[in-house]
């Protein structure tokens, strides 16, 4: 027989993976993949408006529009999902300046327009598609196609999770997924350990198999042969990375079952808090999107680095794709802001007010705009020329606004940005080289960017 060559340090972490070594190894990784540059935020909360909110009803106001409204488009038109293109419609709503910034928001987001001075409203993004699978996909993973790994996966493989209890990706799963499936919020080719966990706050197993059907020294016991079984594959074999990831998932399971019934725990919340938030609301929607907003908060005060929170749809705007009003826009639009205006901007001020939101970035996109001509009668089709979105927290520079679209709130006129630059730009937040965090799958380094994307330095601060 040939001798076994020496084990590494990685090697013995690796195998040593009960206890001990599944800790070790997580540090392990997590020290080889340190930040690059000094962070400015330690965290990502992520409030996606499936289904395309309108920025021109929204955080990009358009006087044009109400002169011209219901005369013939003076300008050509790209193909629509429809094609179905009416006359110039309007904004049903009016816009207000916020703050002593002075951002207009409509008066769907009263709440969010009381938080203006801590926004950074980007009014020049563009999308590549106009198909919502195909949007969903490439804004979370920067690849139009299933099997990617998406930004949580990304941020997780980087940096590792700080909690010792709770993964570094979570997703709260009070909402729809949105069009394109559950792998919106996969690892792709990166190990299984960094895809999204899904808590449901409402039900009574938040996490699916969270409650023990045994001892726990009787599952102690069982996890021990399973990992002595693994032990022995990854002897045998050298290391392996889904027997890696698989053995950090058993570890991280069993913790999360002491911690997560803590974590939907709401009964230690203030009523105070539980009101800001909307939690008292009549309505079944608003109050799960409120919990949801609040979950966030106490997942990143316990470490979890990146949180995607999913919209609550009102009966008939469901399907994955709440804000997707082609017809009957001014009842749809309304109804989704209801529900989420109130608990996100509670959101930002429970983060300011515990000095969370100085290390936490807090995103608010859907997959793209709408267009500013009617579709049939009230309804607006997909835009992916131009659309608005907003970040807040710490590294932005708050109270302004990037970028512009011409005057109907089309195309972009002004300083364009596509997804791969707004990666680029979470990750240097949270101290991530975009460029250079890699990961080698099929005989070439892929990286969330791709081959492109560039730092928005404008927006930061110095």
């Amino acid at each position: 027989m040939s001798a076994r060559r020496p084990l590494s340090r990685r090697d013995l972490l690796t195998q040593a993976s009960m206890g001990f070594g599944a800790l070790a190894l997580n540090t392990l990784l997590a020290e080889e993949l340190k930040p690059h540059h000094t962070p400015k935020v330690q965290h990502v909360i992520f409030c996606y408006m499936s289904g395309g909110v309108s920025h021109i009803d929204s955080f990009d106001p358009k006087p044009r529009l109400q002169k011209e409204a219901g005369q013939p488009v003076p300008f050509s038109i790209d193909r629509t999902m429809f094609n179905d293109n009416g006359s110039i419609f309007p904004s049903p709503w009016e816009f207000k300046n916020y703050g002593q910034s002075g951002i207009p928001v409509s008066a769907l987001f009263p709440h969010m327009g009381e938080c203006a001075d801590d926004l950074c409203v980007i009014r020049s993004m563009t999308a590549k598609f106009m198909e919502h699978a195909q949007a969903n996909f490439f804004f979370h993973s920067g690849q139009p196609f299933n099997g990617f790994p998406t930004m949580g996966a990304w941020v997780s493989y980087g940096l590792g999770s700080p909690s010792k209890d709770l993964p570094g990706f979570v997703v709260l799963g009070s909402g729809e997924i949105p069009l394109g499936g559950i792998n919106i919020f996969g690892n792709g080719f990166l190990p299984a350990v960094h895809q999204g966990s899904f808590l449901f706050p409402e039900r009574k197993e938040p996490l699916d198999n969270i409650t023990p059907k045994e001892p726990a020294e009787m599952q102690r016991g069982r996890l021990a042969f399973v990992d002595k079984l693994d032990r022995r594959f990854l002897e045998s074999n050298g290391p392996n990375m889904q027997v890696e990831a698989a053995i950090r998932n058993y570890e991280t399971a069993f913790r999360m079952q002491a911690a997560v019934p803590e974590l939907v725990d709401l009964r230690n919340e203030s009523e105070a808090t539980r009101k800001l938030y909307g939690m008292d609301s009549d309505n079944e929607y608003k109050a799960a999107y409120a919990r949801q907003c609040l979950l966030a908060r106490r997942l990143v005060e316990r470490g979890v680095r990146f949180v995607e929170i999913t919209m609550v749809g009102p009966k008939g705007l469901g399907g994955g794709n709440t804000w997707d009003q082609h017809g009957g826009l001014k009842s749809g639009h309304a109804a989704n802001a209801f529900v989420c205006d109130q608990p996100i901007a509670a959101l930002l001020k429970d983060l300011k007010a515990r000095g969370l939101l100085d290390n936490t970035l807090v995103i608010w996109s859907g997959e793209f705009g709408r267009a500013p001509f009617a579709q049939g009668k009230d309804g607006r089709d997909h835009n992916p020329s131009g659309f608005s979105l907003w970040l807040a927290g710490g590294g932005v520079r708050k109270g302004t606004i990037f970028g512009a679209t011409d005057d109907y709130g089309y195309r972009v006129t002004e300083n364009p940005l596509d997804i791969h630059d707004l990666h680029a730009t979470i990750l240097h937040l949270l101290g991530i080289n975009h460029e250079r965090l890699t990961f080698r799958f099929g005989g070439r380094d892929f990286r969330l960017t791709d081959v492109h994307g560039r730092v928005i330095r404008e927006l930061l601060t110095a």
